[in-house]
């Protein structure tokens, strides 16, 4: 079984081709045959794709005029070229997307069809850098394809679907709950995955743990996990609410927003820019969004710099112990994503909150770049897990899984 997942982004198209067995499927990612990406932030006006495939990389930079045919562009190296896989792209067997809001309707992966498009697109109001990109590709591959190719959308929003009310309504006048108004969660192909391999390292049942899995990139979300279910996250109506991130501030007093619209004069577009492209990292330091970039200058005595990463592990620490106390305990926490993977000072500075939780790194263990490894120490009474997340494989299981039911329905 050929797999095809497209993942959107509101300036990239990330793309990778999976084949299976169509009788079982591996407990690890595997490699995929093909990877592509497509920038359109290089330049302005242009595209810049980056293709892998039989230890081959190719790049490539062009004028953009229209993104679908960037699209079919980035495709058409699945059979032509140097990182050639297939004969035909008629060999694909299946199209995987993964879509950022699915709002109350959808609580899992999806056939996509008439009405869940139209979904996606009124759904677009809520996720309006998101949902577009993902119509879009879905879309691109109708086009390229053709619409018998079955298609599959995987919502971020999904996971989150079984939260409890307590969790997911604003204490606001109950009509707006009514009209859509709530608490969805977002990075839930990327918690669920988590929440799963975490029990895969663990050797322990999903549903007889708790956990509370950090997805720490650009954008930032936690999520408590109880008996394989969430229970309670971070982000809410919008990608915006919760942890402090790269541009975006986070939950703030919502009286600050009416204070600037009566004082200042600001107007919605001007808070939108500020909160969610101004804010966070990039509005704290002056300098990136990129902690990276924070750090470098913390080591050259940056004051402001050095108030962002402050105020980052602060709000970070703050939400994890909220999530233990929705947990009522914690069996593991569990980094990922850029900044989870990849920052052992992050671990080690938000771990360092919770030792009255008998919570210990190994700090060894922590500094040596690990990957699906449990950086705690022995005699910890929380595991502490880095896990490197796998959006994409999530993706191609749940395709794998809709696209065998069909069959076994045919059949």
């Amino acid at each position: 079984m050929k797999i095809l997942v497209l993942n959107a982004g509101s300036s990239s198209q990330k793309s990778c081709l999976y084949e299976l067995s169509n009788n079982t499927l591996p407990e690890q990612p595997p490699k995929p045959l093909w990877e592509a990406s497509i920038d359109w932030t290089v330049a302005s006006g242009f595209a810049r794709l980056k293709v892998k495939a039989n230890e081959v990389t190719q790049k490539e930079k062009w004028e953009s005029n229209n993104r679908r045919m960037d699209i079919a562009k980035m495709l058409d190296s699945l059979s032509d070229g140097k990182t050639r896989v297939l004969e035909e792209l008629s060999e694909i067997d299946i199209v995987g997307h993964r879509v950022v809001h699915g709002g109350a309707e959808y609580s899992e992966a999806t056939l996509i069809n008439p009405e869940v498009k139209e979904a996606i697109a009124r759904l677009s109001v809520l996720a309006p850098v998101h949902n577009p990109a993902n119509l879009e590709g879905i879309e691109a591959i109708e086009t390229i394809l053709g619409s018998s190719i079955p298609q599959v959308a995987v919502f971020d929003t999904a996971f989150h679907s079984q939260m409890p009310q307590k969790a997911a309504v604003y204490p606001i006048p109950y009509e707006w709950f009514e009209k859509g108004i709530r608490r969805y969660g977002f990075h839930g192909i990327s918690h669920k995955y988590c929440a799963g391999r975490a029990a895969q390292l663990l050797g322990k049942p999903l549903d007889s743990l708790k956990l509370i899995t950090c997805h720490l990139g650009n954008g930032c979300s936690l999520a408590a996990i109880k008996d394989g279910i969430s229970i309670d996250t971070t982000m809410g109506f919008t990608p915006l609410e919760g942890l402090m991130m790269g541009n975006r501030s986070g939950s703030i007093d919502p009286a600050i927003l009416i204070h600037l619209l009566k004082e200042y004069d600001f107007n919605a577009e001007q808070l939108d820019e500020m909160l969610n492209k101004n804010s966070g990292f990039k509005g704290i330091s002056g300098i990136s969004a990129d902690l990276r970039t924070i750090l470098e200058a913390i080591a050259q005595g940056n004051e402001r710099a050095q108030l962002a990463f402050n105020i980052y592990i602060h709000r970070l620490r703050a939400a994890i112990g909220a999530m233990v106390a929705s947990l009522g305990g914690l069996d593991a926490l569990i980094f990922t994503a850029g900044i989870g993977e990849n920052s052992s000072l992050v671990r080690e500075e938000a771990c360092a909150g919770f030792e009255f939780l008998n919570l210990k790194l190994d700090l060894n263990k922590n500094a040596s770049s690990p990957v699906d490894k449990d950086i705690a120490a022995p005699d910890s009474a929380v595991r502490v897990l880095v896990v490197s997340t796998a959006e994409d494989w999530a993706i191609a299981q749940e395709c794998w899984q809709i696209l065998t039911k069909v069959r076994e329905s045919k059949s």
